[in-house]
C-alpha cells in the first residue's frame, strides 16, 4: 500500500511510449481535474540520450573535472562495463515544469545531487538511484553546474589560526581587519540618539516633499512619512552621529547641507510597481534563483540590488498576504494519491506460442523465470544485452527492419536506465550479428510467432542534391571532372576545397544563366516521308534448335505483329529473367551461324550510296 502512495516531492516514473525508456520526474503538485482524474505537476529530468552529442561531450568534461576534484579515484578502477552503466545513472535537471496525468506513474525512484565525497559506485548496488550534477535548459540547449551545490571538503573550510597564550601579542594591525561604524559609549543618551533620529525622519519627509519622483510614489504625507521612516533613513542618520563625533549640532547642519536635504532612498523604494510584479513572477517561477531571476526577468538591475530587494519584500503586507494564499492553495491541493500497479502486457512482447521443432535456441540459460512460468528459448537472436538465448518473456526492442530483441532482466533495464548493460556496438565491445540467424542474402530472418519465416526487405532511398551543389558542379567543372569521376566512382573528393572555390567563384558568375545552343532539328513530316521510303528490314526467324542453317534458304519471311508481351522496353516493367538474362538467350554451338545469316541479311538491306548521304542529312 505504501509502495502504490505517492505524495509531493517524490522521484518517480512516469511511462509515455511503450517501446521507450520511462521518464523521471519529480512531483511539484498534485491537482484534481474537473472530470475526476488527478494531474501530476513535475519537474523534468533528462537522459544522457535526451541530449545532442555536443553537451554530452561538455558533460563527460565536467565528470573529469569532478573526477580530479574528488578525494577517491575510484572511477580509474572501474571496469569498462560498469563505467558504461554509470552514464545510465546520470541525470540533468532542469527548470521546465509539465503536467502528466498520475495513472502513467509506473513506481519511485531517487535523485540526488551529486556530492564530491560520496562514492559513485554506490549508486550501482543501489536499485533506482540517480544522480545529477549539472542543470539542462532545453529552450536554450545549454548546460550550466547546478548552483546548490553541497559546499563539502577540505577546500571550504576556514583556515583557523592557533590560540594565543595569555601572555602573547597579536601581532596583526586590527585597524585594516575591521572599521568601527558605532561606539556604544559615546556621551550621548538615549534620549538624545532618539530624538536625533525623530529629526532625521522629519527631514527625510521633507526631502521627498521636495523631489518630484517622489511625490509620483507616494503622494500623500503619510506614505512620505511612512518612506523616510524605512532603516535606510535610520542608518544614515547614525552614520553620520558616528561621522561627526557624536556632535548633536554638527550632525544636524550634516542632515541639511548647503544643496538641500539629503534624500536617502532604499531598493524598495526605488523599484517601480511593474518592477515589482515582475519579481514576483520571477520569484514563482524559479524561486531564490537570483541569478536566472536577473538574465530572464531584471537583465537591468544588478545581483545585489535584486538580493536586497527580497529580503525588503519579505517584510512587506504583500508577501504576508502571497503566504497566506500559498498556505490555503496548499490546503485544498492534493497530498498524495494511490495509484494501483500497472499490469498490463506491453506491445513490445514477442508471443512464445512457437512449436519446438522451429526453435533453434540454446537452453541452460540463467535468467530465472518467475514462479509458476516455464522456460522459453530464444526464437534463434540472442539479447542485445546480456547475449542469453533463453528467457521467460522476449521483447521487441530497436528499429524494426533490425529484429532485435532483449530478454525480461534486460528490458526492465533498458526501461529504468534509458541503455543496455552492455555497451553497444558503437563502443567497440559488440560481437558482430549471429551468424546462425543470417539468410543466404544476409538479412536476418523475421521471427514473429509464425512458422512461416520471412525476409526483411531492405529499405529504397534516394539521394537529392541541394542548389548550391548543383551550382558547385558548374562554377567548378574543371575541378570536379564528372566524367572522370563516373568511371572511379572510388576516388574520394574533397567537397570542402570545391565549396570554397565555390565561394570563390560565385561573384565573378553572371546573373543570367548562359544560354543553350539552339539545335536545328528536321520537320516531322520530312522525317515521315523518309520513313516511309525506307521501311526497317524485317528480321528473319531463329534457326531451330539442333538443325543446320542452309544458306540458300535466306527466303523474305512475312512480318507478323508484335505484341509487346513483357518485352524489355524503356517504358514497360522487365521480367525476372529478363533481368537475368534468361530471356532471348542464344546457343553458344549455334552463335556463328547466327551471326553468318545476321551479317548476310543486313548486306542484303543495306542501304545505297544515296541514301546514306540522305540519312546523314537527316541526322
Amino acid at each position: 500500500m505504501a509502495a502504490n502512495m505517492y505524495r509531493v516531492g517524490d522521484y518517480v516514473y512516469f511511462e509515455n511510449s511503450s517501446s521507450n525508456p520511462l521518464l523521471i520526474r519529480r512531483i511539484e503538485e498534485l491537482n484534481k481535474t474537473a472530470n475526476g482524474n488527478v494531474e501530476a505537476k513535475v519537474v523534468c529530468f533528462y537522459r544522457r540520450r535526451d541530449i545532442s552529442s555536443t553537451l554530452i561531450a561538455l558533460a563527460d568534461k565536467h565528470a573529469r573535472e569532478l573526477e580530479e576534484e574528488m578525494e577517491n579515484s575510484e572511477m580509474a578502477d572501474l571496469p569498462e562495463k560498469q563505467k558504461h552503466q554509470l552514464r545510465h545513472r546520470e541525470l540533468f535537471l532542469s527548470r521546465q515544469l509539465e503536467s502528466l496525468p498520475a495513472t502513467h506513474i509506473r513506481g519511485k525512484c531517487c535523485v540526488t545531487l551529486l556530492n564530491e565525497t560520496e562514492a559513485l559506485k554506490s549508486y550501482l548496488d543501489r536499485e533506482d538511484a540517480f544522480f545529477y550534477s549539472l542543470v539542462y535548459d532545453p529552450q536554450q540547449k545549454t548546460l550550466l553546474a547546478d548552483k546548490g551545490e553541497i559546499r563539502i571538503g577540505n577546500k571550504f573550510q576556514a583556515d583557523i589560526t592557533d590560540l594565543l597564550n595569555e601572555d602573547e601579542e597579536d601581532g596583526r594591525d586590527l585597524a585594516k581587519l575591521e572599521e568601527k561604524i558605532w561606539d556604544p559609549n559615546s556621551s550621548l543618551t538615549e534620549k538624545q540618539i532618539d530624538q536625533f533620529l525623530v529629526v532625521a525622519r522629519s527631514v527625510g519627509t521633507f526631502a521627498r516633499a521636495l523631489d518630484c519622483s517622489s511625490s509620483v510614489r507616494q503622494p500623500s504625507l503619510h506614505m512620505s512619512a511612512a518612506a523616510a521612516s524605512r532603516d535606510i533613513t535610520l542608518f544614515h542618520a547614525m552614520d553620520t552621529l558616528h561621522t561627526n563625533g557624536y556632535d548633536m549640532t554638527r550632525a544636524i547642519a550634516a542632515l541639511v547641507p548647503q544643496g538641500g536635504p539629503v534624500l536617502c532612498r532604499d531598493e524598495m523604494e526605488e523599484w517601480s510597481a511593474s518592477e515589482a510584479n515582475l519579481f514576483e513572477e520571477a520569484l514563482e517561477k524559479y524561486g531564490k534563483d537570483f541569478t536566472d531571476i536577473q538574465q530572464d526577468f531584471l537583465p537591468w538591475k544588478s545581483l545585489t540590488s535584486i538580493i536586497e530587494y527580497y529580503y525588503m519584500w519579505k517584510t512587506t503586507d504583500r508577501y504576508v498576504q502571497q503566504k497566506r494564499l500559498k498556505a490555503a492553495e496548499a490546503e485544498s491541493k492534493l497530498k498524495q494519491v494511490y495509484i494501483p500497479n500497472y499490469n498490463k502486457p506491453n506491445p513490445n512482447q514477442l508471443s512464445n506460442s512457437v512449436k519446438p521443432a522451429l526453435l533453434n535456441g540454446a537452453a541452460g540459460s540463467n535468467v530465472p523465470a518467475p514462479p509458476g512460468s516455464t522456460q522459453t528459448p530464444g526464437l534463434g537472436r540472442a539479447c542485445e544485452s546480456c547475449y542469453t538465448s533463453s528467457s521467460y518473456q522476449w521483447y521487441s526492442w530497436g528499429p524494426p527492419n533490425m529484429q532485435c530483441r532483449l530478454c525480461a532482466s534486460c528490458w526492465t533495464y533498458w526501461k529504468k536506465y534509458g541503455g543496455l548493460k552492455m555497451p553497444t556496438r558503437l563502443d567497440g565491445e559488440r560481437p558482430g550479428p549471429n551468424r546462425n540467424t543470417m539468410s543466404p542474402h544476409g538479412l536476418p530472418l523475421r521471427h514473429s510467432g509464425s512458422p512461416k519465416f520471412a525476409v526483411k526487405t531492405r529499405q529504397a532511398f534516394f539521394l537529392q542534391t541541394t542548389g548550391a551543389t548543383r551550382l558547385a558542379r558548374r562554377l567548378c567543372e574543371d575541378i570536379i571532372r564528372p566524367r572522370y569521376l563516373a568511371r572511379h566512382p572510388y576516388l574520394p573528393v574533397n567537397t570542402a576545397a570545391i565549396k570554397a572555390e565555390c565561394a570563390l567563384r560565385l561573384p565573378d558568375w553572371p546573373k543570367k544563366p548562359s544560354q543553350l545552343k539552339p539545335v536545328e532539328r528536321k520537320p516531322l513530316e520530312s522525317v515521315v516521308r523518309y520513313l516511309e521510303a525506307h521501311p526497317r528490314p524485317s528480321k528473319p526467324n531463329p534457326p531451330p534448335r539442333g538443325g543446320s542453317i542452309s544458306t540458300g534458304c535466306l527466303t523474305p519471311i512475312k512480318s507478323s505483329p508484335i505484341l509487346n508481351n513483357g518485352s524489355p522496353t524503356i517504358l514497360g516493367k522487365r521480367s525476372y529473367e529478363q533481368h537475368n538474362g534468361l530471356d532471348g538467350t542464344k546457343s553458344k554451338a549455334l552463335t556463328p551461324q547466327w551471326d553468318i545469316m545476321a551479317k548476310r541479311v543486313s548486306d542484303a538491306g543495306r542501304p545505297s550510296a544515296s541514301l546514306q548521304d540522305e540519312i546523314h542529312e537527316l541526322d
